[in-house]
């Protein structure tokens, strides 16, 4: 019901344009089109955003961009609830998993410098990975999450290579990886690469000294408790910055995506492999999707990729539509986890499932 409104929207919008503009040349009577539906799309993003903020209260920034063009941002709620300090355009947040395709980067990056290969072992680099559990586990393997690994030191879940299992320590390994063949620690080399994507406010949990800094919560609006040793505990064994330990803005985000998908990072062929479904997932609150190199995907359309992100009190979601160069970025730093981790996704699911119809609706006509 709700593409088809959409649909007759859009539909009744382009003619209005075209009817105002008879006069003007095709290509300036497209430009005004065009224009209508930005608005249009503006108009819509806030619409249904706004009224998910009001139905949970949501805590946290939103940011919706098409390319450079701001469809949609607002910041709600409180990034110090103790203070009352406002979230706001340079709040910094905890992003969780969605650092994982940082890391999966620097690995790509250290392939395109020939010292490394997607097929080499793990045990070529890392001195754990030789007994003999996970000696033909693959760097392909612990970026896709299909190594078998679960928790460092127990035994595998399946034989490498056959099945899919999210591991955090997976990723860490990967951060043993990058130092090993960069000759530089992990955090020297996520700060390059921020850097290098033009993301000013971003560090990690190790390296973080600014301000503005997002405390995370359990609880909700009315009765929370903060999460303690934040961003420290990032680097914590269960965590850990390689896996879960980047801190950023909706603007850095907004400017990662750029630089990724753009190919100002990576090389052309090197972003197909990183976007190119190697496994499949269930999420247990997304579904079924597909699984690149530290990336998500949709398994229908419309084509998007992205990865969702939590550590105590801190749902995200970072997601890029590359038919049209739209993103969705949600962040926020509280969670009731009382009702589980679902109820913290809630509102994440619903904007992504509206960004959804809409980029159906774009990518059909």
């Amino acid at each position: 019901m709700l593409k088809k409104t959409l649909l007759l929207s859009l539909f009744f919008l382009f003619l209005f344009s075209c009817q105002k503009t008879e006069s003007v040349q095709p290509i300036n009577r497209k430009a005004i089109a065009d224009s209508a539906i930005v608005v249009f799309q503006q108009k819509l993003y806030k619409t249904q955003i706004d009224s998910i903020f009001n139905q949970y209260n949501f805590n946290g920034s939103v940011g919706v961009f098409k390319d450079t063009i701001e469809l949609y941002r607002r910041n709600n709620g409180f990034s110090n609830f103790e203070n009352k300090t406002s979230v706001n355009d340079s709040t910094v947040f905890s992003i969780a998993s969605i650092s994982k395709q940082f890391t999966a980067v620097l690995i790509l990056l250290q392939m395109e410098q020939g010292k490394l290969n997607l097929n080499d072992k793990a045990s070529k680099y890392i001195k754990e990975f030789q007994k003999k559990e996970y000696e033909n586990i693959t760097i392909q393997q612990l970026l896709n999450h299909s190594s078998g690994l679960n928790n460092f030191g127990e035994k595998l879940l399946f034989k490498s290579g056959s099945g899919f299992n999210y591991s955090n320590d997976g990723f860490n390994a990967l951060g043993k990886i990058v130092e090993t063949v960069s000759g530089k620690s992990f955090d020297e080399n996520i700060l390059e690469l921020l850097k290098k994507a033009g993301m000013k406010n971003s560090s990690t949990g190790t390296t973080f000294k600014g301000e503005n800094f997002a405390k995370t919560y359990v609880g909700n609006s009315k009765i929370q408790k903060m999460v303690e040793n934040m961003p420290k505990r990032l680097s914590n064994k269960e965590i850990g910055i390689a896996a879960g330990g980047v801190l950023s803005t909706i603007n850095d985000l907004f400017a990662w995506n750029n630089a990724l998908y753009s190919g100002k990072i990576i090389k052309p062929e090197t972003l197909k492999k990183f976007t190119s479904k190697s496994t499949e997932r269930q999420h247990p609150i997304l579904g079924k999707m597909g699984y690149g190199l530290g990336i998500m995907m949709n398994d229908n359309k419309p084509v998007s990729y992205f990865h969702s992100g939590y550590v105590k009190g801190a749902p995200s979601l970072n997601i890029y539509y590359p038919e049209t160069k739209t993103m969705v970025i949600i962040l926020s730093n509280i969670a009731d986890e009382e009702k589980g981790k679902s109820a913290a996704f809630k509102p994440h699911l619903k904007m992504k499932e509206i960004a959804d119809v809409l980029e159906n609706i774009n990518q059909e006509s």
